[in-house]
C-alpha cells in the first residue's frame, strides 16, 4: 500500500499552522517522511509504564535482543510508555538511577534502527483535566519534562517525546465540559514549552500532543488547535483506535466477529466496520494530516477470547485493516502490544511469539 503523491505533497505543504519541511533537513525526520520512516510501529506496552515498579505486570526488563527481533521484523518505530511519579520524590525529583535506565532502554532501540517515543504514561493518574486541579498538575508536568527533555537533550530526531497519555477525567468516560478540554489543552502547551525550554536537539525535536482522552471525534472537535510552538512544524497529534469496543476489548462481550467476511450476525457487532475505520482516519486526515500535522496512531489492538477459538482469523483481520487504513489515511500505525504471553516478540531474546500477527501487521503496508 502506497500513499498517493498528492497526499505525501500535502504532508509537506504549509498549512494552517505554517507547518513547513525545511530543506536542510532532507535527510532527518520531517513532516514530509515521518509517515514513511515511521510506520509501522509497536508499542512497549506493560513495562516501564507498571505499577509499582518495571516488571510488576509480567514483562522482563527489554532486552536489546528485542528491540533488533523487530526491526528486522520489519517495524520502524516503538513507542516506550513511562511512568515517573513512583521514581520521584515529594519535591517532583526524578531519581537519577531512573533517568539511566529509561535512557539505556531508548540507547537500545536506537541503536536497532528504530524510531523511538517516550511519554507520561497513565503515572498513577495524577493528571486529572479539572479547574481546580491545573495548577498544580502543570507545576509538576513542567517540572518532570523539564528533567526528562534535560536528560535526553543530545539525543538526535530519532527520539520523539509525548507529553501525555489518554487524559480524561478518572472513571468518566462522558464527553469533556469545556472545562476538561481548556485544562487538557494546557497540560499539551506546557509540555511543548517545557521541552523546548531545555534547548539542544528539543529546539526542533517532534512532539507529540494528544486530544482528549486520545479520541479521534475528541481531536477533530476540541483540539484542532494545535499549542503554540516556537519550532514550526514539528508537532504531531496522536490518538488511539479500539472501536468497536464489544469485538476489541470487552472480554465479557460474546462478540467474536468482525468486519465484512463476518459469518454469524449475531456474532459481530453491528457498527464498527471498514467504512467505519476509513470515517474515523480521514476526519484525522482533514483536520490534521492535510493541513500539515503529522498523527500518530498510538495505540490499536484487539484481544483474543479463549472461548472463540475461531476469533483469531477475525482479530487478525481488524488488524490488518486498521494498520492499513492507518497508513492510507496519513496515520503513522503503532500497535499495542502487552507482552508476556500475548505479546508479538520474547522480550528476552526477540524470538517471534505470534509469526502470523507479526507479518500481517508488517505487510499491511505493502
Amino acid at each position: 500500500m502506497v500513499l498517493s503523491l498528492s497526499c505525501l505533497l500535502m504532508l509537506g505543504s504549509r498549512g494552517s499552522w505554517g507547518a513547513s519541511v525545511n530543506s536542510s533537513r532532507a535527510e532527518s525526520l520531517t513532516v514530509r517522511n515521518c509517515l514513511e520512516r515511521m510506520s509501522p510501529g509497536l508499542n512497549l506496552g506493560n513495562t516501564l509504564e507498571a505499577i509499582p515498579n518495571e516488571t510488576a505486570w509480567g514483562n522482563p526488563p527489554p532486552a536489546e535482543a528485542f528491540f533488533k527481533a523487530v526491526h528486522s521484523a520489519g517495524f520502524r518505530s516503538i513507542w516506550i510508555p513511562v511512568a515517573w511519579a513512583q521514581y520521584a520524590d515529594r519535591e517532583n525529583q526524578i531519581r537519577l538511577p531512573w533517568l539511566v535506565h529509561v535512557k539505556e532502554v531508548v540507547r537500545s532501540a536506537t541503536r536497532s534502527g528504530l524510531y523511538v517515543v517516550i511519554n507520561i504514561h497513565w503515572d498513577g493518574g495524577w493528571m486529572q483535566p479539572t479547574a481546580a486541579q491545573s495548577s498544580a498538575v502543570n507545576a509538576r508536568l513542567s517540572k518532570f519534562w523539564t528533567q526528562i527533555a534535560t536528560n535526553f537533550r543530545d539525543f538526535d530526531d530519532h527520539l520523539l517525546f509525548a507529553g501525555t497519555n489518554e487524559v480524561h477525567v478518572e472513571g468518566n468516560y462522558a464527553p469533556p465540559t469545556s472545562e476538561n478540554v481548556d485544562v487538557q489543552n494546557s497540560f499539551n502547551q506546557t509540555f511543548v514549552d517545557a521541552v523546548r525550554a531545555t534547548g539542544g536537539q528539543n529546539r526542533s525535536r517532534f512532539l507529540v500532543v494528544q486530544s482528549y482522552n486520545a479520541d479521534i471525534d475528541n481531536a477533530v472537535k476540541f483540539n484542532a488547535k494545535l499549542p503554540n510552538d516556537r519550532s514550526k512544524g514539528r508537532l504531531m497529534m496522536e490518538v488511539h483506535y479500539y472501536s468497536p469496543y464489544n469485538f476489541t476489548l470487552n472480554e465479557k462481550s460474546d462478540i467474536w466477529q468482525w468486519g465484512a467476511k463476518a459469518t454469524d450476525p449475531h456474532a459481530k457487532d453491528p457498527w464498527g466496520d471498514e467504512g467505519y475505520v476509513d470515517a474515523q482516519f480521514q476526519k484525522m486526515k482533514e483536520a490534521f494530516v492535510d493541513r500539515g500535522a503529522p498523527v500518530v496512531l498510538g495505540e490499536y489492538a484487539a484481544g483474543l477470547k479463549p472461548k472463540y477459538p475461531g476469533m483469531k482469523t477475525y482479530r487478525n483481520e481488524w488488524d490488518r485493516y486498521v494498520t492499513q487504513s492507518a497508513y492510507r489515511h496519513g496515520l503513522v500505525p503503532m500497535y499495542w502490544d502487552i507482552g508476556s504471553a500475548e505479546g508479538l516478540f520474547s522480550r528476552i531474546d526477540g524470538a517471534p511469539m505470534d509469526p502470523e500477527l507479526i507479518k500481517t501487521i508488517t505487510e499491511a503496508l505493502k
